[in-house]
């Protein structure tokens, strides 16, 4: 049986969030988008266990959230870009980087050296814009573990990016 016309447009208007929430998860545009696609393949494969009380983004996005867990366990590690080759794919395409060039390399790597974990709750809060409660659900996790994490995430981002984290001594890393 095919999905309703209604449920395929709400389907579709999640795409470029969904799309965006991939590109979180694995840092690269051609494996985001085979997430993205299989989330979408498998909210149309059960779309007839969707709850239409429920938010459509908010659903979508915990099938992509629990398509890319199992292709990590399926893969058994988890594959993380070099800021230095993301630099040498930029200079091979060419063209001009647009403003805030640095800002955004600085960015990215410093949300590279968060864990996974903490940092899909703090893209999920600050980005998608998700309730902690939503955050929670998308995750399978308890909303106070979502606190802690994107808490623990954005102190973590301040370190990377005023260069404390990098410059402090081992010792004094724990410390701060």
């Amino acid at each position: 049986m095919r999905a309703p016309e209604t449920f395929c447009r709400q389907l579709l208007d999640t795409l470029p969030r969904l799309r965006r929430y991939a590109r979180t998860l694995v840092f690269d545009a051609a494996a985001a988008d085979d997430l993205a696609q299989m989330a979408l393949e498998r909210a149309l494969a059960h779309w007839h266990q969707f709850d239409q009380r429920r938010d459509m983004l908010v659903w979508v996005l915990a099938i992509a959230h629990n398509a890319f867990l199992d292709g990590r366990r399926r893969d058994a590690r988890l594959t993380i870009a070099d800021p230095d080759e993301l630099q040498r794919t930029q200079d091979r395409a060419g063209g001009d980087p647009g403003p805030d060039v640095g800002l955004r390399l600085d960015l990215l790597a410093a949300l590279r050296r968060l864990s996974p974990d903490q940092r899909e709750a703090l893209l999920l809060v600050c980005v998608e814009q998700l309730s902690y409660a939503e955050v929670a659900e998308v995750m399978h996790i308890p909303v106070g573990t979502v606190m802690s994490r994107v808490c623990r995430a954005r102190a973590a981002m301040r370190r990377f990016l005023d260069g404390s984290a990098a410059t402090a001594p081992p010792a004094l890393r724990r410390v701060i």
